[in-house]
């Protein structure tokens, strides 16, 4: 079948799989903040020689990004910065204490938000103390999320020197008037400077975001963008839909529907997008992300040890990951967890010198099963079920193996096919039981191209 129609006809609310169960399945009236500890402890206990995977949200923004999905609090006043690292460094020692040591960091990431809204001596003194007054070990993979039009010298000189080595953009696009009405601005030349000085530091891996089927976004525009972000070469960029949920963000109704491109205009871009970046030697890895052939992702891809996490796609993997700060989220493995969602109930969690828990998930021998197998498909591109796929889920993938989007081989194994790349969402949601039990009566999802 011609592309753009498997795009068309795959175009469907879909969730992006961060996690299994996704989010609104989770089962919130059976967990509690004290099943989530004793979860944890277990987990820590077996698993603590393997380090763990910290996550720090730090969602103060200047300015509001009118595309933008994230947990987010806008304002111009850094008095902001002391009181919430305080309240991190105290939700730190809460988890500290009750795990009884401080546990090894094998990987760190800060998102946000925007976390060069922080000043590099804030962060400085955040990140020391959580590392108990050292650098982080040389292979902790450790990385930050930085705008292009606050990311500065002593941004990346300080983190560098703590021990990150990983570096990722916000772009979004080049095109001035998609940046006019998505109100996030930076250059070019910005940006390629900020790379520049990064790779002078030793950071060894640089990754932009890009996104398509932005309001105002044309083939010209994204054309453009791409050829101006080839030419600065990151090492990795992430290619993405934008996911248009006014519901949920309201500052996405700063602009209408018809402002964005729809339907086979948006398939153009990703289309165009995908084989120019392909052309320029990236290979695609899992959902949505590019790499060179030189970065530690694709590495990882091609020797199988690709993950995938709330953070997203990652060559690490502990089976911890804690998140730190305003609705981050924690998975022991056998439970997720995640704080409260404004800073006001965060701190206040806090304050009384509790966990900011507020919601979650404990996993059944179902969620587990089913999880490991969303989660081969998302990193491998296949997955091997030892007792047979069932019946019901080979009627759910039967379209697109009539697309050639996937294969089954005998009866026990699912292959994703060149063409399926694209509908990664869809082939997980073929398995997806939560989904299939209890079918939304609302859109909980965006599009999935």
């Amino acid at each position: 079948m011609e592309a753009t129609k498997l795009l068309r006809k795959y175009n469907i609310a879909a969730p992006r799989y961060t996690s299994y169960p996704t989010v609104p399945y989770w089962d919130n009236e059976n967990f509690a903040a004290a099943h989530w500890k004793n979860k944890l402890v277990a987990a820590y206990k077996e698993h603590h020689n393997e380090g763990i995977s910290l996550y720090i949200h730090l969602p103060f923004c200047e300015s509001l990004c009118t595309y933008c999905g994230c947990n987010t609090r806008i304002t111009k006043n850094h008095g902001v910065e002391l009181p919430y690292i305080d309240a991190l460094l105290k939700e730190w020692e809460m988890y500290c204490a009750l795990l009884g040591e401080q546990p090894k960091i094998k990987e760190i990431h800060l998102g946000g938000g925007t976390p060069t809204f922080f000043s590099a001596a804030n962060l400085k003194a955040l990140l020391e103390t959580i590392a108990g007054g050292s650098q982080f070990d040389e292979d902790a993979a450790c990385s930050f999320e930085g705008h292009p039009d606050n990311t500065t010298a002593e941004h990346l000189k300080t983190l560098r020197e703590l021990g990150f080595r990983r570096l990722s953009l916000g772009i979004q696009d080049f095109d001035p008037k998609v940046q006019f009405m998505i109100n996030r601005y930076q250059t070019p030349e910005q940006v390629n400077n900020i790379s520049k000085l990064a790779r002078e530091l030793g950071y060894q891996s640089i990754n932009f975001d890009l996104i398509y089927g932005l309001p105002g976004q044309n083939i010209t525009g994204l054309t453009e963008t791409i050829e101006e972000t080839i030419a600065i070469k990151p090492d990795r960029i992430a290619f993405y839909s934008y996911a248009h949920v006014p519901w949920i963000k309201a500052g996405q109704r700063h602009f209408t529907e018809s402002d964005i491109p729809q339907g086979d205009e948006k398939f153009a871009l990703y289309q165009k997008g995908r084989a120019m970046l392909v052309a320029a030697g990236y290979e695609e890895i899992g959902m949505d992300h590019f790499a060179l052939k030189t970065d530690s992702l694709y590495i990882a891809s091609e020797q199988r040890k690709l993950h995938r996490n709330f953070m997203g796609y990652t060559d690490h993997h502990t089976p911890i990951l804690l998140g730190l700060g305003v609705s981050a989220i924690s998975d022991c493995g056998t439970a997720f967890a995640q704080n409260a969602k404004t800073v006001e109930e965060y701190k206040s969690f806090i304050l009384s010198e509790d966990l900011a828990v507020q919601k979650g998930h404990l996993l059944t021998k179902e969620d587990l099963y089913i999880r490991k197998h969303i989660l081969n498909l998302m990193c491998q591109n296949s997955t091997c079920f030892t007792e047979g796929i069932s019946q019901e889920v080979i009627e759910r993938l039967q379209p697109m193996i009539s697309d050639s989007l996937v294969e089954i081989i005998n009866k026990e194994g699912v292959k994703i096919l060149p063409a399926g790349k694209s509908f990664l969402r869809n082939v997980c949601m073929a398995f997806d039981e939560r989904l299939w039990q209890k079918q939304p009566q609302k859109q909980l999802f965006s599009a999935s191209i």
